[in-house]
């Protein structure tokens, strides 16, 4: 049986609002994308959700993130060693015949991907420098310009964005990695959503640690 098989849920497509623009994105079950949201060439898995007006190119993002509105997503980096940052460097087509884009420059764009893990939270207008690593359950807090990697289940915020505290301690954050909910069956996240609602973490763990 198929998720779309199942009267429990409701369709799996991913769901893409009309103003949309994807190019070379692969979107997992019951994704969603929003209003005006501009993707290219990126991979989000079951679950992930965009809000409205955010962006991201060359990217890779794991199942049941949430994205806030205004989000930007590997930014753009200009060639400060040239003679100009400007884009007449790289995409002189845009301004000139004959002229083609920088292939070069693309590739290296292209190189510095970056990766987000499972569940992770990202803050309205947050900023996802190029190829930042994000770990699996970690956060971002809202406007935060994030330079470096950041680790599972941390949260940070800030401009750069600083380390705030971590989400649970250390031995808590062990075991949720272990236990890598994000890749059970859609059948078992059906099941365990009123723990979820009701359960502390401990108590959570405890009872469906395998």
């Amino acid at each position: 049986m198929t998720d779309n098989d199942d009267p429990r849920f409701q369709n799996d497509q991913p769901r893409i609002h009309p103003s949309a623009q994807l190019k070379g994105v692969r979107l997992g079950k019951y994704a969603e994308v929003g209003e005006r949201v501009i993707l290219r060439d990126v991979t989000a898995g079951d679950f992930t959700y965009f809000e409205r007006h955010s962006e991201g190119i060359y990217a890779d993002i794991g199942r049941f993130c949430s994205i806030a509105a205004n989000v930007r997503i590997n930014a753009l980096e200009h060639p400060m060693e040239r003679l100009t940052t400007h884009k007449i460097s790289y995409r002189p087509n845009e301004f000139f015949r004959y002229q083609g884009i920088d292939n070069a420059f693309r590739a290296r764009r292209q190189a510095k991907r970056v990766s987000i893990g499972h569940d992770v939270w990202i803050g309205h207008g947050a900023v996802i420098m190029p190829a930042i690593k994000v770990g699996h359950g970690a956060v971002i807090g809202a406007n935060a310009v994030v330079t470096k990697d950041v680790a599972p289940y941390m949260i940070v915020a800030g401009n750069p964005a600083r380390l705030i505290r971590p989400r649970f301690p250390e031995e808590i954050v062990i075991r949720l990695l272990r236990l890598a909910w994000w890749d059970w069956p859609t059948t078992t996240i059906f099941e365990v959503i009123p723990d979820i609602q009701s359960l502390c973490i401990e108590d959570f763990l405890a009872k469906w640690e395998r």
